[in-house]
């Protein structure tokens, strides 16, 4: 098998376990079908924005050129942080893209992926979210109608959660151990003011997500395009967006979305 082309994230699907497709140029890897073989990487040095598509000399923000990054509204401040949205009051890079992706029911939720981590997602983009960040399980908290409010309650929440995804910890598959998601959600009814509480998400059901991965890495070592040009070895599992090699190695796939690849393996 043999690929060209920019890559982008991969793409995933719930399932047992999780399915993953790695788009490369205008092909299609079903990623699952190559763990335990031998795969090749090669970064050809050639970058395109995946917003504007030009070839720039260096990525910023997972794909985006200098231009695309202060100016691309997938690429504004409150993809970060949610509670910096203003599209609620009519202001956005484009408003056109916010009353998609801003004016549009939000999940804030609780996962875990090393430890309880509280986040925010478009309704649209559950379960993938907690895919991507490599959760091994994941409840709804709230509901919200716009990124905005969804961005106050997770502000309020890490007061008690981390926000953050401590990578190392869960590719190891480090876990905090008997968590019960919908415990943890009634203590978060309870830290919650009033007029947010309204918000809350009657679902109590969790979602469970198991990854292709044959070992857990022991010592990881982070590998990418910026330091080598070529990155081989034998594929022995994905979690979240990580490629994880037989060496320990570790590729963050995201990272490099925009990056002109040919990718080889073993039949």
């Amino acid at each position: 098998m043999q690929f060209e082309g920019n890559i982008l994230k991969m793409r995933t699907e719930l399932a047992t376990p999780v399915k993953y497709t790695l788009p490369v140029g205008e092909n299609l890897i079903e990623m699952n079908d190559l763990i335990g073989k031998e795969i090749s990487m090669y970064f050809t040095g050639q970058i395109n924005c995946i917003s504007c598509g030009k070839q720039t000399k260096t990525s910023f923000g997972q794909g985006f050129c200098y231009n695309c990054l202060q100016t691309a509204p997938e690429a504004s401040e409150s993809v970060l942080r949610p509670e910096l949205s203003k599209a609620h009051f009519g202001i956005a890079r484009d408003m056109e893209w916010a009353e998609k992706h801003d004016l549009i029911n939000h999940i804030v939720y609780l996962a875990v992926s090393s430890e309880v981590k509280v986040g925010v997602t478009r309704i649209h983009q559950i379960p993938t979210r907690w895919i991507d960040q490599g959760a091994t399980m994941a409840i709804k908290l709230a509901t919200t109608p716009n990124r905005h409010i969804a961005g106050i309650i997770e502000v309020f929440l890490k007061k008690h959660f981390t926000d953050k995804t401590n990578w190392r910890a869960m590719l190891k598959n480090e876990i905090i151990e008997n968590i019960d998601l919908v415990s943890e959600k009634e203590k978060v009814i309870q830290l919650l003011p009033k007029e947010l509480r309204k918000y809350i998400e009657a679902d109590n059901s969790t979602t469970q997500i198991n990854y292709p991965i044959q070992i857990y890495p022991n010592q990881l070592k982070s590998v990418g395009f910026d330091k080598t040009s070529k990155i081989e070895g034998i594929l022995t599992g994905i979690k979240g967006q990580y490629l994880i090699f037989q060496d320990d190695s570790v590729l963050n796939v995201r990272k490099y979305s925009g990056y002109f690849i040919q990718i080889k393996s073993q039949s």
